[in-house]
């Protein structure tokens, strides 16, 4: 009787094959948990912040004022609507062109800032300090080619 020995064959001289396949059950598994967690807490992250807004109502006077624009050219000169003037009678001129507002002071009303792309930067700064400086605090800043 011989003997046979144990080697890579196995029991009885058959080869084992490998199972190379990936078994994915528990990976689905824990992907469908993770689904669900994020479905779940994603309503949970959002913040919402309650903003009342006044209605929209028209003007009182049933007319629209046409708005004033400051226009502030490369060379430094400032222009109201066609007008030129200057920073230390800027206050004055705006108020001349807006007229009075609702409340009686020309304060009040929204003024529009452009400056040509080559206007350096502490022009700028010096027409938007004096407005804020003399009370003007609803000022829009348009951009926009001035031809």
């Amino acid at each position: 009787m011989g003997s046979k020995l144990a080697g890579p064959a196995g029991q009885g001289g058959k080869t084992i094959a490998q199972n190379a396949d990936i078994n994915v059950t528990p990976f689905v598994d824990i992907m469908l948990v993770l689904l669900i967690i994020f479905m779940v807490a994603a309503p949970m992250a959002t913040v919402s912040i309650r903003l009342d807004l006044p209605p929209a109502t028209p003007p009182v006077d049933g007319e629209q004022k046409d708005p004033v624009y400051i226009t502030i050219q490369d060379s430094g000169s400032i222009f109201i609507a066609e007008q030129q003037t200057t920073i230390e009678t800027l206050d004055a001129d705006v108020c001349a062109a807006l007229g009075p507002g609702p409340t009686g002071d020309c304060r009040e009303e929204r003024v529009f800032v452009r400056a040509q792309p080559e206007v350096k930067y502490n022009s700028f700064m010096e027409v938007m300090n004096k407005l804020q400086e003399k009370g003007f605090f609803k000022v829009g800043l348009l951009n926009e080619d001035i031809t």
